[in-house]
């Protein structure tokens, strides 16, 4: 994750030694290139400082190699980036990041990171909307990581900051969906998930360990736990684009299930449902973007992780990743993209943009029980370094009852 997060503020610093080159295609076997690049290849070095945060985290530091292949189209089509760094609770981290975007309808991310210290990722996603005339999209994930940053503060949305505890969050599991457009802009989808959690000390030696302050009594999962769920939902879009999208509204209402008899730890079910707008002015420079999402989780006995959860660079993000969690969440997230110029950084044509913010979202057992008092308010403000047509890189400055937050990541946050 600290890989994605450096790119857009080590372009910002104008990292000295940038070049660019031309490399004949047959050096750069598949899946670097592919028949949209040309040949010779256009490859744009860049080395970059790493200086990236997280409430969460902490600071890490370090250095990387971004490696951008451009397709004929002078789109960048690949990107390669091996780094190495630095943080107090991790030590050294190794980390080779890869996304390729071999076609519009068809793409793929590689992240390879191992720390000296708990922390490691392995995850492959895929992407492929190309079967039966574009009608049929397949997505696929799979994972093995440990995350020794972790936070658990307690339930529900007055859990204090007194009572934060570290854990180590490991994890291994696939993801997976199909859908298929039953109409115009109307898609079905059903997808597939396992999930096995470990929950090990962390890293974070200054906060007491998550089994120090609860128990597996009132806490269900925090001795680990296994999920298998089955998931069908309906999907509506007129966006102009999946990844980037400058107009047009987007729909989603699905329902999960996970049933003890396919291999769960525990019987429960996911009810979400979650609807965004986009709405340009003045040639896309401004894009006013709205996201209103309600989730709610019904079962006995759920994982703590398995619940309602806010908090982190896509929900509140005045907070850190899991910071409130319950049986049901509100959330509302308003933004305005406002694009301040266009300009061409080391052969990288770039779009400039700021993003202020506002977030508003509560856990709570269920909706009717929702309060006034208990939604939390985060205004913030967002910094984006935009690479049309795959990339997006964004600093993010939120501010809770805690403190500020900051983020810094690869996409929008929705």
């Amino acid at each position: 994750m600290s890989l994605i997060r450096t790119i857009i503020l080590g372009i910002a610093a104008l990292a000295l030694g940038a070049c660019t080159t031309m490399v004949p295609r047959e050096k750069l076997p598949y899946p670097l290139t592919n028949e949209t690049f040309g040949d010779p290849t256009k490859v744009v070095t860049i080395p970059l400082p790493v200086i990236a945060t997280s409430p969460n985290e902490g600071a890490t530091v370090g250095a990387l190699s971004a490696f951008l292949l451009h397709n004929a189209r002078d789109e960048v089509s690949t990107l390669l980036a091996p780094q190495i760094n630095y943080n107090q609770n991790f030590g050294t981290t190794f980390t080779l990041y890869g996304a390729f975007f071999p076609r519009p309808d068809r793409n793929w991310e590689l992240n390879l990171s191992k720390s000296t210290k708990v922390n490691e990722a392995y995850e492959f996603r895929i992407r492929d909307k190309s079967l039966l005339e574009g009608k049929l999209e397949t997505n696929a994930y799979l994972f093995r990581i440990s995350d020794g940053s972790a936070r658990f503060f307690g339930f529900q949305s007055d859990s204090l900051k007194t009572n934060e505890t570290n854990y180590a969050d490991q994890e291994v599991g696939f993801t997976a969906s199909v859908g298929y457009d039953i109409a115009d802009n109307l898609q079905l989808v059903v997808g597939e998930r396992v999930r096995k959690v470990w929950i090990r000390p962390g890293a974070v030696k200054n906060l007491p360990f998550i089994h120090d302050r609860f128990t597996a009594a009132e806490i269900p999962g925090i001795d680990g736990f296994v999920a298998h769920a089955q998931k069908i939902a309906l999907v509506y879009s007129t966006l102009d684009s999946r990844d980037m999208p400058t107009k047009g509204l987007y729909a989603r209402a699905a329902i999960e299930g996970s049933a003890k008899l396919l291999g769960s730890d525990a019987g429960y079910r996911h009810y979400e449902a979650e609807t965004k707008g986009y709405f340009p002015l003045a040639d896309a420079r401004y894009i006013s973007v709205v996201r209103l999402a309600y989730n709610q989780t019904l079962g006995s006995d759920v994982p703590f992780l398995e619940r309602s959860i806010l908090g982190g660079e896509n929900t509140l993000r005045g907070y850190g990743r899991n910071r409130f969690i319950d049986s049901s969440y509100l959330l509302c997230n308003l933004e305005e993209r406002i694009r301040l110029f266009r300009w061409s950084v080391f052969d990288v044509n770039t779009d400039w943009e700021i993003a202020p913010f506002l977030d508003l979202g509560a856990v709570m057992e269920s909706l009717d029980k929702a309060k006034a008092k208990s939604f939390e308010f985060n205004p913030g403000i967002g910094f984006r370094a935009v690479v049309r047509p795959n990339i997006v890189g964004r600093v993010d400055l939120g501010v809770g009852k805690d403190g500020p937050a900051v983020f810094v990541g690869l996409g929008y946050p929705f």
